[in-house]
């Protein structure tokens, strides 16, 4: 599988992300540093998620992508769009709930100028801490979901919560 990256363009507030190739947790940083720029931007009008090149993606991938989406509704009070024209990926949205969060598209996007967004990089914790949060979102978005993340939910918070005990014995 091709390594993922990251894509964007920004055009009048309208702001694309286009996946490519293998989304997967190494992409959890730049979807966050995404996250931290349209938190400030001033003239952020509408998101689309472009997933028309995505060969797969990881639930922690999905997750983040989920929170992002949660932030425009409640932030923005705007729906942002996933472009998924593939039955695989649109598949595993549908499963995954992002129809709570995004309006799902098959239909593709013009093409626009696209820059590649360098991939952000984070410590070990930090990274825990992602997969933490982006399951617990996946996790609020249906019973379903809370279903098939609990337990991976609950063993992360165990490890958190021993590596945390470990850190005040040492100190």
């Amino acid at each position: 599988m091709s390594m993922g990256k990251i894509l964007f363009a920004e055009q009048d507030g309208i702001h694309v992300l286009k996946f490519e190739g293998d989304v997967r947790l190494s992409l959890g940083p730049t979807i966050s540093g995404f996250l931290e720029q349209i938190k400030t931007s001033t003239d952020f009008r509408s998101l689309i998620v472009d997933l028309s090149d995505a060969v797969a993606i990881d639930s922690t991938a999905l997750g983040l992508i989920a929170k992002v989406g949660i932030f425009c509704r409640e932030h923005f009070d705007l729906a942002p769009s996933i472009v998924s024209p593939g039955e695989d990926i649109t598949r595993l949205l549908e499963s995954m709930a992002m129809q709570e969060v995004y309006m799902i598209s098959r239909d593709p996007i013009s093409s626009l100028e696209l820059i590649e967004l360098p991939q952000e990089m984070a410590s070990e914790d930090d990274m825990r801490v992602q997969v933490l949060e982006a399951h617990k979102t996946l996790m609020s978005l249906n019973e379903s979901n809370r279903d098939k993340f609990r337990d991976l939910v609950e063993a992360l918070e165990f490890e958190r919560r021993s590596r945390q005990k470990k850190v005040a014995k040492a100190s």
